[in-house]
């Protein structure tokens, strides 16, 4: 199999890579300074192993949480990058057939994640040595995690067959990690105990197409949001058969991609709704509901728009009117079905409102930290890629109102989605309105997060001239601000005290808006406030940032 020059090229061409390197040397760093913080200052160690069992908890979730912060980023833009230098064409037309391409491609990935692994031994193996840890239990998350990372290193190889930019490959790779990840545990941890037998079975092989509660059971942790409930299936298999078809599906449809016709592209350009016939006009206007068809010419910008922010909503994907109102509709659609069982608890568990509330939360969460940086991450870079900057620096256009049109841009499209989440927390108000302090707070919480992470993508935008590296590191550092920092709350009461748990989880979003929301597992933790004028600090800093960058690139070469 080394023989085949697809291994060697894109195995050795990403371990020459200075990212690679860095993300070696970070997550040794991270692993290693856990370990050695929470290894016990004396001699003697509980016979129960509950320390190291600890302390092996909170190594495999921050493993887990790098791998999935790093793995996802090389494969998702391995085959457009081929397709934007022109290589793909040499590639898909060279002797090599779409198999062993294909088994290049998805060795070198796996090489990477050995490679990961390999570098994290050294810590399993210090957790090992405490007591208390089998063999065999370790052998059991590495395989987890193995699986988990080629499982998500094949899905981002088959979104890069299908995006015509890095970036955009970016953006829906982590979007799916976190479906796949995160948001797949919603509907069981929301309905579990409250549908009939019929659909327990269903719901609960969707709850093992995440990783976290494979972990949990190898772990044997308590499963976090289980309500009182006693799970009755072994996730850890299910896991495993569940990431092993996905990766098989995967696999035989990109192998049906690499082919010479993935190269043939053709759309049929389409026809504006204002050039066809009067009846046709008035039935897409009636459908469309006259502001939404996709088709219809545009009109003048007016004199007290700001054109900045107009071009970015009719060039951008998501800033196309249809394509707003499908998010917003989805939108809507789960925050409704989450105040139905809100209803529907209020009858029969009215004591676990707090705890709908919280998924609520951890969902409108999730949408503002995934749409953010996809958003903003490229409102600088992608100009400067494609040379439209330099179109910019003619104009008459100042830096503020450049700065203030690209922003804008963004800022309504995530108020509109944010507001078609509001009905949840309309219907909880209804139901009780003591939770009334609780959904202002949250609410709080939500928009400077929002904006928080706005000005941290165009920072981002603003210092990298590649839109794929500003969106790399805009998700980096959101997923390690909102989700690494939960490792430590992992390890809270043995490994950690609750000053230092409540200082780490000042700095996470997630955190923060479930302690507002008073959350069984946060309510103890007073770091809303001390949150806002954290969160409100850096965004100022990613403005100013901004500013400085957007003043220095206005400049005349």
């Amino acid at each position: 199999m080394i023989s085949n020059p697809i291994i060697r090229r894109e195995l050795f061409g990403m371990l020459r890579r200075p990212q690679t390197l860095g993300i070696f040397v970070a997550m040794i760093a991270l692993l290693a300074l856990a370990v050695v913080a929470l290894w016990p200052d004396s001699a003697v160690v509980a016979l129960d192993g509950r320390t190291a069992q600890q302390v092996f908890g909170v190594f495999t979730y921050g493993l887990l949480v790098c791998l999935l912060m790093s793995v996802p980023a090389f494969p998702a833009t391995a085959i457009v990058n081929e397709r934007n230098s022109g290589t793909l064409a040499l590639l898909l037309t060279s002797p090599l057939s779409g198999s062993q391409i294909l088994v290049g491609k998805v060795s070198a990935v796996i090489g990477f994640v050995g490679a990961l692994l390999a570098l994290s031994l050294p810590g399993a193996v210090a957790c090992f040595v405490m007591g208390g840890i089998d063999i065999s239990q370790i052998l059991a998350v590495y395989a987890v995690l193995a699986l988990t990372a080629v499982q998500y290193a094949v899905i981002g190889l088959l979104v890069s067959s299908y995006v015509r930019s890095a970036d955009a490959a970016l953006r829906m790779t982590y979007m799916l990690v976190l479906l796949l990840s995160v948001m797949v545990l919603g509907p069981y941890k929301l309905l579990q105990g409250q549908l009939p037998a019929l659909f327990n079975e269903p719901l609960t092989w969707l709850y093992c197409v995440s990783p976290i509660p494979a972990i949990t059971q190898i772990l044997g942790s308590r499963d976090l949001g289980s309500l009182g409930y006693v799970a009755q299936f072994n996730a850890t298999f299910r896991y495993v058969v569940m990431s092993g078809l996905s990766i098989f599906l995967c696999t035989a449809w990109l192998a049906a991609r690499l082919q010479p016709r993935l190269l043939d592209r053709s759309r049929a350009t389409g026809k504006i709704t204002d050039e066809r016939s009067r009846g046709t006009q008035v039935f897409r206007r009636i459908m469309f509901l006259w502001f939404f068809d996709p088709q219809r010419r545009s009109g003048a910008i007016g004199d007290f728009t700001n054109p900045v922010m107009v071009k970015e909503f009719r060039t951008r994907a998501l800033g196309r009117s249809h394509w707003m109102m499908r998010l917003i509709g989805a939108c809507m659609i789960v925050s409704l079905a989450l105040a139905l069982a809100a209803s529907t608890w209020a009858a029969t568990q009215p004591d676990k409102l707090g705890y709908l509330g919280g998924v609520l939360v951890i969902f409108q969460m999730a949408l503002v930290l995934l749409m953010t940086p996809a958003l903003s991450a490229g409102l600088i870079s992608s100009e400067i890629e494609s040379r439209g900057w330099q179109l910019l620096q003619v104009t008459r256009l100042s830096p503020l109102r450049i700065i203030v049109g690209k922003l804008l841009s963004v800022a309504w499209t995530l108020a509109m989605l944010l507001a078609a989440t509001i009905p949840g927390y309309v219907v909880l108000l209804v139901i009780d309105a003591g939770y009334a302090d609780r959904v202002v707070n949250v609410l709080v919480c939500l928009v400077l997060s929002a904006v928080f992470a706005l000005s941290l993508g165009a920072a981002c935008s603003s210092i990298f001239r590649r839109t794929a590296v500003a969106t790399a590191v805009a998700y980096l550092l959101i997923i390690a601000m909102s989700v690494g920092t939960l490792v430590f709350w992992l390890g809270q009461g043995v490994l950690f005290g609750e000053g230092l748990v409540a200082k780490v989880l000042t700095i996470s979003p997630v955190a923060a808006a479930l302690a507002a929301m008073r959350m069984p597992g946060f309510e103890q933790y007073p770091i809303v406030q001390s949150h806002w004028i954290l969160i409100a600090t850096l965004t100022v800093l990613c403005v100013l940032t901004l500013w400085a960058r957007v003043r220095m690139l206005c400049r005349p070469d």
